[in-house]
């Protein structure tokens, strides 16, 4: 399941005009699970925020239904879908809370239905300290996937020249669920490596993207290629490709 840290930084100023290094103050807090699948029949989950710090914390969790426009860049809501119980979590220093996260909305047609839950520090809460200038503000954002029975990703790759030395491989999920490609490798129809690329994204059920995969050196030749997709599930499909000259 894993445990999330530290996923996104927002620095808050306490004054204008700041040049130089200034003192500063953060919280450290983890959350698990760091992704949150519910089948129809859930009614609420349970998710753990630890506050590993010195200091109590205060957080505050809001709840976005999430979808993604044409080109695969996210689309954020606020949503009344889902709620979590307590929306606002006091922590004392080293000690931990599990609270529900809760379906309000329990309708739900044969497509996975998709949101983000985002789980931030509220620095304003701590005592003032004349000595920190800079205060700084985590906040994590979770996927939160509520997955009817048979709903499952399709995921069709393609892949066009976009360089000497890169190929851009386009994906398209026309499935029900979410895909996530992780890895990709191209590589000649005779499986000698051409390209790699470690690192991919989300595509929501009828998304399209992009990703551009690179050789280290030297051009990537044209004709007939495999281009093999890894899914975040260590499942990998091979799609036949042709790269033009």
């Amino acid at each position: 399941m894993g445990t999330l840290r530290q996923l996104a930084v927002v620095g808050l100023l306490a004054g204008a005009g700041v040049l130089a290094p200034v003192p500063s103050l953060a919280g450290l807090f983890s959350v698990t699970p760091v992704r949150i699948f519910m089948a129809p029949r859930d009614r609420a989950v349970a998710v753990t925020i630890t506050n590993e710090g010195d200091d109590e914390l205060v957080m505050q969790a809001d709840l976005y239904s999430w979808k993604q426009k044409p080109d695969g860049t996210d689309d954020l809501a606020l949503t009344e879908d889902l709620i979590l119980a307590p929306p606002i979590i006091k922590l004392a220093p080293r000690s931990r809370q599990v609270v529900r996260l809760a379906r309000l909305n329990l309708a739900i047609g044969g497509e996975q239905q998709t949101y983000r839950l985002v789980i931030r520090e509220v620095p304003e809460a701590r005592p003032a300290d004349k000595n920190v200038q800079l205060q700084i503000a985590l906040a994590f954002s979770m996927p939160v996937f509520v997955t009817p029975p048979g709903a499952k990703p399709q995921l069709d790759c393609a892949a066009e020249r976009a360089g000497p030395d890169m190929v851009r491989a386009i994906c398209t999920n026309s499935g029900t669920a979410y895909a996530q490609p992780r890895e990709f490798a191209l590589t000649t129809a005779a499986g000698e490596k051409l390209a790699f690329r470690d690192s991919g994204g989300y595509l929501l059920p009828s998304i399209k993207r992009s990703f551009d995969i690179k050789r280290a050196d030297g051009r990537i030749p044209g004709g007939s290629a495999k281009l093999a997709v890894t899914l975040d599930n260590g499942t990998t499909q091979s799609f036949d490709v042709t790269i033009g000259e």
